[in-house]
């Protein structure tokens, strides 16, 4: 019997079978052989239990083409720019788990309080992993800072109630004076273990009207075709969110986690003009130190020539202000 996507119905296309989502010639799946493999061998890191953050209350709005970036923490961030205010990927919740009792812990508690955010004119979510699609947060959001939900395929039904709109890859909408695009990444996606793949994964890029700001979703770096593509198709990016953290140990992570030395490519290829990281020092998904990605970020830059300061790392609370 053929397994049914609960997600998404749609026609077939280069990345859709009509049940499973895929990256042609790039997607390989890991095995349960592979993480159980894992698992037995892991060294994993000790990080604190909790590390002491000092939340921020952002502007009411930031006008014109000033952008302020407030990172919340992992991939979460507070995007202001044209008047608008726009959450990306908001994760509040205490655990990156389906369950209240057990899955990854918040080491560092917010950058910014739930009742402190703004008004909201737009939620983008990039896919459906635990530490990205929070339902609990969603839900509230829904309630307190009602605002359109713009995520990948598939993910509108597990977001639920709401005004959730879904878009392929390279597909776009507009927010306002804005246009959202949904852009591939080299990902994967689940929230159980029988729907891999069954709703879509991406990153976004940000038209506005200072320069484009490009979401880079979770992904591996695969030779960095995705990231030259983008460059050529929105040139002249403003600011790029760059993952650096979640990538150890590397052969079971490479394909789908970059590491500094790949975020660094990342950040080249793309051409953009500046960089802060993402998806570092708030939940242990992997095996490396809490504080080692923005160190290996640190002599990553130095080896490529890149001076440090085109690539910040901002600690949960602390806001990016680009003038115009």
């Amino acid at each position: 019997m053929a397994t049914k996507n609960p997600y998404y119905s749609g026609p077939r296309t280069a990345h859709f079978d009509g049940t499973r989502f895929s990256i042609p010639g790039v997607t390989r799946d890991k095995s349960r052989a592979d993480m159980w493999k894992w698992m037995q061998g892991r060294q994993r890191a000790r990080w604190p239990r909790r590390v002491a953050v000092t939340p921020a209350t952002p502007a009411a709005r930031v006008e014109g083409q000033r952008l302020a970036v407030t990172f919340i923490g992992h991939a979460s961030f507070l995007i202001q720019t044209a008047g608008l205010n726009i959450l990306l990927d908001p994760v509040f919740s205490e655990r990156a788990s389906p369950f209240r009792f057990a899955g990854p812990r918040r080491a560092t508690q917010p950058g910014v309080a739930l009742a402190d955010l703004p008004e909201l004119d737009a939620v983008l979510v990039t896919h459906n992993h635990y530490d990205h699609l929070d339902v609990r947060t969603l839900a509230w959001l829904a309630r307190h800072r009602p605002a359109p939900v713009v995520t990948p395929l598939g993910n509108g039904a597990i977001i639920g109630g709401g005004q959730v709109h879904e878009l392929d890859w390279w597909q776009s909408r507009e927010i306002g004076p804005l246009r959202v695009h949904c852009v591939p990444s080299y990902h994967w996606s689940s929230r159980w273990l029988n729907d891999r793949r069954m709703a879509l994964w991406g990153g976004f890029v940000i038209e506005a009207p200072g320069g484009p700001i490009y979401a880079v979703g979770d992904t591996g770096w695969h030779g960095g075709a995705l990231f030259h593509e983008i460059a050529r198709r929105f040139p002249d990016i403003r600011l790029a969110l760059i993952p650096i953290g979640a990538y150890a140990p590397r052969w079971f992570m490479g394909d789908q986690h970059v590491d500094p030395d790949q975020a660094v490519e990342i950040f080249k290829a793309s051409g953009a003009r500046q960089a802060l990281a993402k998806h570092w020092g708030t939940f242990q998904l992997t095996d490396e130190a809490i504080d080692e990605p923005p160190r290996l970020l640190e002599e990553a830059l130095d080896r490529a020539g890149v001076a440090r300061a085109r690539f910040a790392v901002a600690r949960p609370g602390e806001v990016l202000e680009l003038e115009p």
